[in-house]
């Protein structure tokens, strides 16, 4: 597999190009924001490691824009650790938020439960193309949900998974802990990117996101799918 490092610290690229290179993945560099996107148009990388902070232009307005066109996994690398900028950059598309320092195994970790979703993914059967619990609707492969008739909602690549989890078990109490293996892979997620992800996902979906009628939360074990019928 190929991935993307992009990153203006060349120092820093290369010991990151390193670190992955002990798992056998294939890396191509790119250190300012238009050369990452001309990398990414021509090498088709399986995986992008992306520093927020370049010279040219936001990691963020890259994320988006590769977002729009492709849905590679992204992982945003960069000091910057407040839980604005992380939300940010979850809502935006990317798979994971890396904070600076961090450990190369943590790195590794991280790199390898996104690979492995990828990979179940790709080989998971998209039967039935569209899934229906109640008044919703859940078109898995184009990522879109539908609400009594309404017009399609796009989700992300996260959202869509999460979603389809939740409509899976309809009426279970599903724990926060299944949730992120299920979603991020048991090491690639937090309490808090679940979260923010239900938030999102609710902000989507829920005629009042403060008041939800299909993801309910349970309080000290995790969420539950509440099937809606269509009157």
């Amino acid at each position: 597999m190929k991935v993307l490092v992009v990153d203006d610290d060349r120092v820093l690229a290369e010991i990151l190009a390193f670190t992955l290179q002990r798992l056998g993945l294939v890396v191509v560099q790119a250190f300012d924001g238009r050369s990452a996107l001309q990398r990414w148009s021509e090498e088709t990388p399986d995986l992008i490691m992306l520093d927020v902070n370049l010279p040219d232009m936001s990691g963020f307005d890259i994320c988006r824009q590769i977002r729009q066109q492709a849905d590679v996994p992204i992982i945003l690398l960069t000091v910057r650790g407040e839980e604005d900028d992380i939300v940010h950059g979850l809502e935006i598309g990317a798979d994971d938020y890396i904070t600076k320092p961090y450990s190369p195994r943590q790195l590794l970790a991280r790199v390898q439960a996104v690979l492995r979703r990828v990979k179940n993914s790709a080989h998971a059967p998209l039967f039935p193309a569209v899934r229906q619990m109640g008044n919703i609707w859940l078109d898995v492969p184009r990522r879109e949900v539908t609400i009594a008739g309404d017009d399609p909602i796009p989700l992300t690549p996260l959202e869509t998974q999460l979603l389809d989890y939740l409509m899976v078990n309809p009426g279970h109490v599903l724990t926060t802990e299944m949730l992120i293996e299920q979603v991020w892979g048991a090491e690639g997620g937090t309490r808090s990117m679940l979260r923010q992800l239900i938030h999102r996902l609710r902000q989507k979906i829920e005629p009042d996101p403060a008041e939800p009628i299909y993801v309910e939360t349970v309080a000290g074990l995790g969420y539950g799918f509440i099937v809606q019928s269509d009157t």
